[in-house]
């Protein structure tokens, strides 16, 4: 697998951006300008990851397609079209975004409605609109599952891949965003292997991260860094490499480049049998 951070460090040019991942010993990025941040720009951090050699794993929309307002639904709607349409033109792997809800004032934020008939439907053809206005040649758009949206499991995920019905949609696995059962966290060793059974085939980039169990009542999980908690990080690592070994594999959600540099490295000094963490 390829690993990567979502952080785009701290950098003052194109080029320190991408020597700073080199000298990690990492493979692939994401993205850290938008299609509103101009061409030139947009060009300069391209070139400057394709000539350290560094797969463009990730573009980002993180905006709310489905919010309640329709001229800003309209106005998310068009950046991810836009954000698509980027990144297909500078070959990234993925361009992602969650699901997003009209329930709420929390844009991702978990509401009962998230799991109604009129969401799914929304969610369906708010997908199919981004894909349709781009017809992306190189780059999957994906939906990254998460807790309390669709998707929230492996099943889910999967009727949503029929539904949707786009060769162009694939998936964003975030593991640990789905953990959300003391089942689910107990034997995350069985629903990482779930996972990969039942989507393999359409996943093209996994978030990596980790999760614990607070003690307190009642039942509460946090994300952590890598080696901070109970996730079974060395299959997740073996699973995805099976999938594709040059599987991005993105750390996330840490507050400083020294977070990164120590959750990159306990990955990578990990022992991983039969991988290749490249």
């Amino acid at each position: 697998m390829l690993l990567g951070v979502s952080s785009a460090l701290e950098h003052k040019t194109p080029q320190e951006w991408a020597e700073k991942h080199v000298s990690l010993g990492l493979k692939c990025v994401n993205f850290p300008v938008t299609c509103m941040d101009g061409q030139d720009k947009i060009e300069a951090y391209h070139k400057a990851a394709d000539d350290a050699g560094l797969m463009i794993a990730e573009v980002g929309v993180w905006r709310n397609t489905l919010a309640a307002d329709p001229a800003e639904r309209k106005r998310w709607t068009d950046y991810a079209i836009e954000q698509l349409r980027m990144a297909d033109a500078i070959g990234a792997t993925c361009c992602v975004n969650v699901v997003g809800t009209p329930y709420g004032p929390r844009w991702d934020g978990g509401y009962r409605d998230n799991f109604s008939a009129q969401a799914w439907d929304m969610a369906v053809k708010m997908i199919r609109q981004i894909i349709d206005a781009v017809h992306p040649h190189h780059t999957k758009f994906c939906i990254e599952s998460m807790p309390w949206m669709i998707p929230s499991g492996p099943d889910e995920y999967l009727r949503l891949i029929e539904a949707v019905d786009r060769a162009e949609f694939g998936t964003h696995l975030d593991a640990v965003n789905m953990i959300t059962s003391p089942r689910r966290f107990f034997y995350n060793d069985e629903f990482l292997e779930e996972c990969f059974d039942k989507l393999g085939g359409t996943i093209v980039s996994c978030h990596l991260k980790d999760i614990r169990l607070k003690p307190e009542y009642t039942f509460q999980l946090e994300e952590c860094a890598c080696g901070q908690g109970s996730l079974d990080i060395k299959r997740y690592i073996q699973l995805a490499d099976s999938e594709n070994p040059r599987m991005p594999m993105i750390i996330e959600h840490l507050d400083s480049d020294a977070e990164y540099e120590a959750s990159v490295k306990y990955v990578q000094l990990g022992p991983v049998p039969n991988c290749t963490i490249l």
